[in-house]
This record gives structure tokens, C-alpha cells and sequence, in this order.
């Protein structure tokens, strides 16, 4: 927002030069025309006088004065042409400043698509951390409930002694352990001396 503001106040300074620049241009060719009026009012008024002196001073006060204008106009006509090149650069820069406020724009939506995008990834990311967090927090319940069920289990067996503190999910296996053997060497025993 900060570029394509300093972009347009840009903009509006070089459109400001040219409206000054074509400002003095008109008045420029105002003055021009105004001075050729002039010299068609002098001309057309020594014309019209007879004496030979005065018709003499007159064309020696024209031909400096066309001198004069002719001068005038070569440099009104060389500031008009230099004023001109102005414009045209004026005009290309003030192009070019839109050209780079449209890519700013476009760039700052693009911008803030992304950002969308990325938002509607995270928070995607949050609910299933919010769902995998309870599902583990429902594996965690069964375990555990699993786990008192097989302590008591092997526990519960006669001769087996109470287990002293918490334990330990090898301790655990441990004692399974224990009893499917035991009861697997009592099946064994049982079987070799021919009972069921």
C-alpha cells in the first residue's frame, strides 16, 4: 500500500509538470499569434502611407522588426519543440508509474491470496491436531484400562505376590510372560501323563 502510494503521488507530480508544461506551451503560441497580429497591423498600416522618408524609415523599423520576430519565433518554436520532448517524456514516465502501480496491485492480491491460502492450511493443521490429539487421548484411555486388566490379570494368579510401587510396562510383560509359561509347562505336564 506504502509503494503504490508514494507510486500515484508520483504520478500525480508528473501530471502536474505536464498540465504546467502545456500550460506555457498554449501561452507561448498565444503570444505568438499575438505578435504576428502585430506585425500585420504595422504592415498594413505603412502601406498605406505615401512618403517616400517615411515609407523608407518605415520598411528599415519592418525589417527589424521581422528580424526581431523571426528571432522570437525561432526560439518560441525551439522551446515549443523542447517542451514537446518534455511532454512525451512526462507522458512515458506517468505510463510507466501506472504500469507499476497495476503490478503493485496485482502483486498485493496475489499477496493476500496467499496469505488466505496459508491460513486455511494452518487452521486445516489445527483441527486435525485437534482431532489426532483426541484420538490419542482415547488410545491413551483404553491402554490404560488394557493395562490395569492385564496387571490385575497376572496379578490375581494364585501364588503371585502384589506388585510393590508402579510398574513398568516391561515388568508387566514380564509377569505375562511368567504365567503363559508356567501354564504352558502345566498343560505339558498335564498332556505327558495322559490327562485332559
Amino acid at each position: 500500500t506504502g509503494a503504490i502510494s508514494s507510486l500515484q503521488r508520483q504520478m500525480e507530480i508528473q501530471e502536474s509538470e505536464l498540465r504546467r508544461i502545456r500550460s506555457e506551451k498554449e501561452l507561448l503560441q498565444k503570444q505568438l499569434r499575438e505578435r504576428e497580429v502585430q506585425l500585420q497591423a504595422v504592415s498594413d498600416k505603412f502601406c498605406s502611407m505615401t512618403e517616400e522618408q517615411r515609407q523608407e524609415e518605415i520598411v528599415v523599423m519592418m525589417e527589424e522588426e521581422n528580424r526581431n520576430l523571426h528571432q522570437v519565433i525561432t526560439e518560441q518554436e525551439s522551446q515549443l519543440a523542447e517542451q514537446g520532448k518534455l511532454i512525451s517524456e512526462l507522458q512515458g514516465i506517468i505510463n510507466q508509474l501506472r504500469a507499476e502501480v497495476v503490478n503493485t496491485r496485482l502483486h498485493l492480491l496475489e499477496q493476500k491470496q496467499a496469505q488466505k491460502d496459508i491460513q486455511s492450511q494452518a487452521d486445516a493443521l489445527q483441527h486435525q491436531a485437534l482431532q489426532t490429539r483426541v484420538a490419542l487421548e482415547q488410545i491413551t484411555s483404553k491402554f490404560e484400562r488394557y493395562r490395569n486388566k492385564i496387571i490385575q490379570a497376572t496379578f490375581s494368579v494364585e501364588g503371585s505376590q502384589d506388585p510393590v510401587g508402579e510398574l513398568t510396562d516391561n515388568e508387566v510383560l514380564e509377569a505375562m510372560q511368567k504365567i503363559i509359561n508356567e501354564r504352558a509347562e502345566f498343560q505339558h505336564m498335564l498332556k505327558s501323563k495322559g490327562s485332559k
